[in-house]
């Protein structure tokens, strides 16, 4: 026995009641979601610098969500109506309008609310307009007005935000048009391609450039009910008699032809905008995590090598200025356990003293050959500068010139010693204080290829050039 229409009517409420409590659950999530990551944003201000944009926009989609309204993005090119078309769409003069360039130079916007859907649209339609929410509608600048790069930053970005696009074009699409319509295709919101200005076309001409349209231009990109054409500003002749008595025609505006354009913004807000706007904040707020966690990521590695590098520069002092050998060695161990010390806090891993010096005796050995030469050189270069610095009297300092250039290549040494230490330091703990699945020997023979020896010394030689 099959179903009566009631039950299949019954079943058909059911389903929609139920799509409408996930849709409301969802939109709560998305809140609730947002709302911690903003709360919970642990940032320094260091780390919040070149991140405005993305913060704000997180905190704009939170807004939105509160504010529980859609926005309906415009594009298109200049001359091609988007302004009127808004216009006709609220039914007053908001928007600017042109044929010029240059008359939208950034997004604009405004909320359209309506107290009575069915009475506006004047359709009959079997299911009725009940959205209860209001539209924002956001205009953009001309597609054809902006340049490559900028343009595709624009559609992205709003894109990522809006629940709907519009995509104006007032005849045969052009390659622009097509390559701008494909790139917001791939942000994955409903586009409804909209044909304005067909009043100014003969039925014939409109009917064969829309079939031209659907059937070749857009077909890999947009389904036949997402073209719809209008007529945002037509202009209706009148015959009037002048002053001698003759007829003429005078052109007037007419009524917009959006109704349809109208009906299907609202049926499809009605039936997934409350899930397309929770999708959109969460898509943005992954995406916009991610930039925030490279950026800390980023922010942490470069306070990470601000103290490798004072390091660095406080070793390359002491050893240029000491003379004795067996003091360079020591005071050299002691800054680089320091450091190892200093990065574990900041990495929130503390070492002991103890733990440091183990840590730094493993990668002596890793190191090899780096912290033999060091050693060597210490020796050789510390005797040699001692010597210099004991003569300097008597031979009136001429020997200093000689002193310096020696205390210039042992602090450089030394300089780089520490830096490839305080690289694989910082390797270790962002780790976890783990050398992973390699060996440490393996851990820092990799290290040390990526370190362009010369670049360092060249600069601890400016630097210490700069304090002498």
């Amino acid at each position: 026995m099959g179903q009566s229409p009631e039950d299949s009517q019954n079943l058909a409420n059911t389903i929609d009641s139920f799509n409408t409590i996930q849709s409301e659950r969802n939109y709560q999530q998305a809140q609730d979601t947002l709302r911690r990551i903003l709360v919970n944003l642990d940032l320094s201000q260091r780390e919040r610098c070149g991140l405005e944009s993305e913060i704000a926009e997180l905190s704009d989609m939170l807004i939105k969500l509160d504010r529980a309204v859609f926005q309906v993005a415009v594009f298109g090119m200049v001359g091609r109506g988007k302004s009127s078309l808004l216009n006709a769409l609220i039914g007053q003069e908001i928007f600017q309008a042109g044929v010029l360039h240059g008359v939208t130079k950034e997004r604009q916007q405004v909320v359209w609310e309506i107290d009575n859907w069915q009475d506006e649209f004047d359709l009959d339609k079997d299911t009725p307009a009940t959205l209860q929410e209001p539209i924002e509608f956001i205009d953009t600048p001309g597609i054809d007005e902006v340049a490559g790069e900028e343009r595709q930053r624009l559609a992205n970005q709003i894109a990522r935000q809006v629940d709907l696009i519009l995509f104006i074009i007032a005849g045969d699409i052009t390659e622009l048009e097509l390559q701008t319509l494909s790139q917001l295709r791939t942000a994955g919101k409903p586009i409804l391609l909209v044909f304005n200005k067909v009043d100014r076309y003969p039925e014939s001409d409109k009917l064969a450039i829309y079939a031209k349209i659907r059937d070749e231009r857009v077909r890999e990109i947009l389904s036949p009910n997402e073209i719809i054409m209008v007529a945002a500003a037509p202009v209706a002749m009148r015959a009037d008699r002048r002053e001698d008595g003759s007829m003429g025609v005078s052109y007037h505006p007419g009524k917009p032809e959006v109704a349809e354009l109208k009906w299907r913004i609202v049926q499809i807000l009605q039936r997934e905008g409350k899930s397309l706007a929770a999708l959109n904040a969460m898509l943005a707020a992954d995406q916009i995590q991610k930039q925030l966690i490279d950026r800390k990521m980023d922010s942490r590695d470069e306070a990470a090598n601000d103290i490798i590098w004072q390091s660095v520069m406080t070793k390359s002092i002491a050893i240029a200025l000491n003379p004795i050998t067996a003091a360079d060695i020591i005071a050299g161990a002691a800054i680089d356990i320091a450091m190892i010390i200093r990065l574990s806090k900041f990495y929130g891993i503390p070492m002991t003293r103890s733990g440091a010096t183990g840590l730094l005796q493993t990668m002596a050995i890793g190191m090899g050959g780096l912290t033999i030469s060091e050693l060597a050189a210490n020796l050789g270069l510390s005797g040699i500068k001692g010597l210099l610095a004991i003569f300097a009297p008597a031979t009136g300092g001429i020997s200093i010139a000689p002193y310096t250039a020696v205390a210039l290549t042992q602090a450089s040494i030394a300089g780089v010693s520490t830096y490839t230490i305080g690289q694989v330091t910082k390797t270790y703990l962002a780790n976890g204080a783990s050398w992973g699945d390699n060996s440490p020997k393996s851990v820092i023979a990799q290290i040390l290829d990526t370190i362009d020896k010369h670049s360092i010394v060249e600069r601890i030689k400016e630097e210490l050039g700069s304090r002498g």
